[in-house]
């Protein structure tokens, strides 16, 4: 095969084939019964995403009239239909599973989840007064009509009823109105009386559809058919900025969900004469429509009430201490007698928050520096960097406010981190700032020493309890060096060669090294392979995409490089083609923990060498994003590491291969022997190490 004729996946079909995968963990009997529950709310939470995200620019892209470029490759003109039809069939397995299992299952714990039936006589009354008491408050029904069809607007992703209505003394006289559903002001589910040893839930749609009469007084009441509008999520934040780039922000963020619409779910029994007219009235194409259930906002189900409060879901595993950091000593003083490694969420992310809060208060810390990407709404994090400000140290903070749907989230903590003193740094033009580093300066007897915080993820306390990730502590002072010129070029934007220092010589940092460094990587295995000796590659990202590191893989696999590849998400590699990638497998683990860390391993004739940090291999990671990937080099550390990744890529419980035809194919044991699930593995693993 010539390099000229690789096979690419295509990356939106991919992700779709991801968010399958999710559901192939809804379905699977062997997971607790709400967590199961939890699984399809992620998907469906993905899939709206989905929509806001990429939709635009399949719809954009695929119109375009091009010749056989990389754009028509990547963005076929059959594509929108591929999209559909795949979008389609797991719709329609999302709702096989949930109500010919998830429900049935609940039933057998005593749990009744109305869906769709007549509601208990017994019940009525305790619904009417819920809705007279805490529903109609929020309604805001509206007859459709042309006059005022310039001035109706559907909020994105927010829930309304199309009601067919037929005034009482004109028998054939219908009309058309739009009711909210307000689950945004109110749980979407509300628990009932008991019944005998049952429990009972209800939707908030079906409590709004028992008392559609209250609403629409004068009016029989034909039908009422759930909608949703999705929009286009994407900013156009220009690329030069003329002005603050928060005030820029603010401004888009206010347009954002007044997006284009990608996608009006209805409800399948729409009649048609309804469905004409709801395309006509919004102004919709006909790709722009898309059938559904009776209920819509699934992702909702990962709030329902659950009656027997801590069963029927994972039992915890409480969070273990890590044995080389002591609660009566400094961390620093931990730190500087060796690195440390912290593999979460298995380790308590506690020593994390240790580290910036006893810098906040260390007498004898100068500086700290931190790139901030996704801030927790409560972020002890940040307020411990605001104490250190008030402490009289110098806190200099990069928050990158074009983090996807965190913006005003950044903007808020960005606003009080200035205000208590802190030095802010604001995102670059055309730039995102990716990368998950720290460093505090502190003043010892022998000078400054330099302590450098490095990691995969992650700075956000909420995601830092169910993300897996990797974080270094290391008192390396090249790696101080290295980020305090990382730093710098933060600040003033100049390419440190302008200050005559040397480029990077240990950190991979995009924009600078990485893919040079990650091409000498992978060549000199090709090489090693070449030469008869043993060679082989292990990457571990989140999304891999970028075509031109696909096709150094390609090569090496055409060499004789062994490669295995995890890969959650999205994966525009094709495994198993001949004459192109035999040697390469693709794993991905579904479970209770979201993998999220990046690490990279190269044989090297049999002295590996160990890399981890926050860089996917997408365009966007190494094009457009500052992103930092360092070495490991302590013996010990990369033994865990490799150990971990070791049980990863065994895994024959949660983990599956990704085929060339985009199946997630299930891994089977090997003849006597016990399924193993990474992730429980590990956790086990890492309790019982001794440094």
């Amino acid at each position: 095969m010539g390099d000229d004729k690789y096979i690419f996946l295509n990356r939106d079909l991919s992700w779709l084939s991801f968010n399958h995968r999710v559901l192939m963990e809804a379905a699977d009997e062997t997971v607790p019964l709400y967590s199961r529950i939890s699984f399809l709310s992620i998907f469906s939470s993905n899939l709206d995403e989905f929509f806001r995200v990429r939709m635009p620019s399949i719809f954009a892209f695929t119109s375009i009239e091009a010749k056989k470029t990389s754009l028509r490759d990547e963005y076929p003109k059959d594509l929108v239909q591929q999209v559909q039809s795949m979008v389609f069939e797991q719709q329609e397995e999302f709702g096989r599973i949930f109500t010919k299992q998830i429900l049935p299952a609940l039933k057998q714990n005593n749990i009744c989840l109305y869906y769709g039936e007549s509601i208990h006589a017994e019940h009525s009354e305790n619904i009417r007064e819920y809705f007279l008491a805490k529903v109609l408050s929020f309604l805001q029904p509206l007859i459709l009509q042309k006059e005022n069809q310039q001035n109706v607007f559907l909020e994105n992703n927010a829930l309304y009823f199309i009601v067919d209505l037929e005034l009482s003394d004109q028998n054939d006289k219908h009309v058309y109105a739009l009711l909210n559903i307000p689950s945004a002001n109110l749980p979407r589910f509300y628990e009932l009386s008991k019944l005998g040893a049952d429990h009972y839930l209800v939707f908030m749609d079906d409590i709004i559809r028992e008392n559609l009469e209250e609403v629409f007084p004068g009016y029989r009441i034909l039908g009422a058919y759930s909608v949703k509008l999705t929009r286009d999520a994407e900013m156009s934040v220009e690329d030069e900025f003329s002005g603050d780039i928060a005030e820029k922000i603010e401004k888009q963020l206010e347009k954002r969900d007044t997006g284009h619409a990608t996608r009006l779910l209805f409800d399948k029994t729409m009649p048609e004469e309804l469905r004409d007219f709801v395309q006509k009235y919004f102004e919709l194409k006909k790709e722009e429509m898309a059938e559904g259930g009776r209920y819509h906002n699934l992702k909702d189900l990962g709030s329902l009430p659950n009656p027997k409060k801590g069963k029927l879901t994972y039992e915890p595993w409480p969070a273990i201490s890590h044995p080389g950091f002591d609660n009566h000593r400094s961390i620093f003083q931990s730190i500087a007698e060796q690195e440390k490694m912290l593999h979460l969420p298995y380790h308590s992310y506690n020593y994390i928050l240790r580290f910036f809060n006893e810098a906040a208060i260390d007498p004898k810390v100068q500086e700290i520096f931190v790139t901030l990407y996704r801030v927790a709404a409560d972020s002890h994090i940040v307020n411990a960097l605001i104490s250190a400000a008030r402490n009289g140290k110098k806190v200099t903070v990069f928050v990158e406010l074009k983090a996807r749907f965190d913006e005003a989230n950044n903007l808020r903590w960005s606003k009080k981190m200035k205000a208590a003193g802190v030095k802010i740094i604001n995102s670059i033009p055309r730039l995102k700032v990716h990368a998950k580093v720290a460093m505090v300066k502190r003043n010892e007897n022998d000078g400054n020493k330099l302590y450098s915080f490095l990691a995969t993820g992650n700075f956000n306390e909420s995601t830092g309890r169910f993300y897996t990730d990797h974080v270094m502590f290391t008192p390396n002072p090249e790696f101080g060096n290295e980020l305090d010129m990382l730093f710098e070029y933060l600040q003033s934007r100049k390419q440190p060669s302008e200050y005559g220092k040397m480029p990077f010589k240990h950190l991979l940092v995009s924009q600078f090294n990485m893919i040079k460094r990650f091409g000498q990587l992978i060549q000199r295995e090709i090489d090693n392979a070449k030469e008869g000796k043993p060679a082989s590659i292990i990457i571990k990202v989140n999304n891999l995409q970028e075509r031109n590191m696909i096709e150094k893989l390609y090569k090496a696999s055409r060499a004789g490089v062994k490669i295995k590849v995890l890969a959650r998400s999205i994966c525009a590699l094709a495994p198993g083609v001949p004459g192109q990638s035999e040697n390469i497998s693709v794993h991905r683990i579904v479970d209770r923990y979201l993998e999220h860390a990046r690490v990279f391993v190269f044989h090297n004739n049999g002295s590996p060498e160990y890399f981890m940090g926050s860089a996917d291999w997408m365009n966007r990671n190494l094009h457009s994003r500052i992103e930092v990937v360092f070495p490991v080099y302590d013996k010990n550390l990369c033994d865990e590491i490799n150990h971990i990744l070791r049980l990863q890529l065994s895994d024959s419980s949660k983990a599956v291969l990704l085929t060339f035809d985009l199946q997630n194919k299930r891994i089977e044991n090997a003849p006597g022997m016990p399924s193993l699930a990474a992730q429980e593995a590990i956790y086990y693993y890492v309790k019982n190490l001794k440094t």
